[in-house]
């Protein structure tokens, strides 16, 4: 081989044989291919579906992406089932709504196993926390200096989160427990506005993703005390992990996953994650998620169906020991 490596060589023939395949399928199915996602457009889990979608298409398979918003995800999620296990129609939704929701909502609209087949990841987003304003600059710059201010000023013994319920929620509640504070979570609808009132001031503190606070990081008026990742984040590296601050505990990063519907073939869900690796290498996808703060992830799918059985088992004393549930 003169002017491709053999490096090279391989990667070419695994998306060329990935885009046979794809084109192949969906030629078989006369259909254009769907990509479920529970959030509204302009989100990080909708970013992370686009961008699959046009790292597949410039293979050759067509996938639109298609909101169907409400219930915090779960109508998406639970539509899935619904669909031919022929790999045309497939979710991408948060491990949360797979390892959290089944403890926190009494009547889940769907069986976190049975209903959906996993492919792989594709992206991650570390838990982080942040101050406003409202918690004076001069005498809070560590994780210890907030709860010793805390102590001092119960009024202000409050903190954010996108949605009750939520990874960030039950965070917090750790955090609360484990230095015997009480602080009272304010659930807000989504990240956005819990940001607004964080930027001025509202609230004294907030529990997000790393994707929230990306746009504003060099903006001032927030401090971030510390990150919920086994490592520090590449996004913010001079902001230490809970564990190295004395909370092992607080550990959580959530995952953006690829499903199928229930009973999709071996050979098409091997495919399919085929796929998504592919697509992980794509630059402009790596790019996108650059500037959200996301993490590019993959794995087969039974690794993948492990670790979210994991998750699933590590949130439910927490959420026991919460008291927090949803009747609806």
């Amino acid at each position: 081989m003169n002017d491709v490596s053999r490096r090279d060589f391989v990667s070419i023939s695994l998306g060329t044989a990935l885009a046979g395949w794809l084109g192949s399928s969906q030629a078989q199915t006369g259909q254009t291919g769907k990509l479920l996602v529970g959030y509204p457009a302009g989100g990080s889990l909708d970013v992370t579906a686009r961008q699959l979608a046009e790292a597949w298409r410039k293979g050759g398979r067509i996938y639109i992406v298609e909101n169907r918003v409400g219930a915090g995800g779960r109508i998406a999620n639970s539509h899935l089932k619904r669909e031919r296990a022929d790999g045309n129609t497939l979710l991408v939704t948060h491990s949360s709504a797979l390892t959290i929701y089944p403890h926190v909502y009494k009547q889940l609209m769907y069986d976190v196993v049975a209903d959906f087949a996993p492919i792989s990841p594709l992206a991650s987003a570390t838990l982080a926390f942040a101050v406003s304003s409202a918690v004076p600059a001069d005498r809070v710059k560590t994780l210890d200096d907030y709860i010793r201010w805390v102590r001092a000023h119960p009024e202000a013994a409050s903190y954010a989160s996108p949605a009750a319920g939520s990874s960030a929620h039950l965070l917090g509640f750790q955090l609360s427990q484990a230095h015997s504070l009480n602080l009272q979570h304010v659930a807000y609808r989504g990240s956005a506005p819990a940001m607004q009132d964080l930027l001025g001031g509202q609230v004294p503190a907030y529990f997000g993703q790393v994707p929230d606070f990306i746009p504003y990081l060099q903006k001032g008026g927030i401090r971030i005390l510390g990150v919920a990742g086994e490592r520090r984040s590449r996004f913010m590296p001079g902001v230490p992990t809970f564990a190295e601050q004395g909370l092992p505990s607080m550990r959580h990063v959530e995952t953006y996953g690829v499903f199928a519907p229930p009973s999709t073939p071996d050979s098409t869900i091997k495919k399919l994650q085929d796929a998504v690796v592919e697509a992980s290498a794509d630059a402009q996808l790596r790019s996108a998620f650059d500037q959200l703060g996301l993490e590019v992830v993959t794995s087969t799918a039974s690794q993948y169906a492990v670790a979210l059985r994991q998750e699933r088992d590590s949130w439910a004393p927490v959420v026991r020991a919460s008291g927090y549930h949803v009747e609806d």
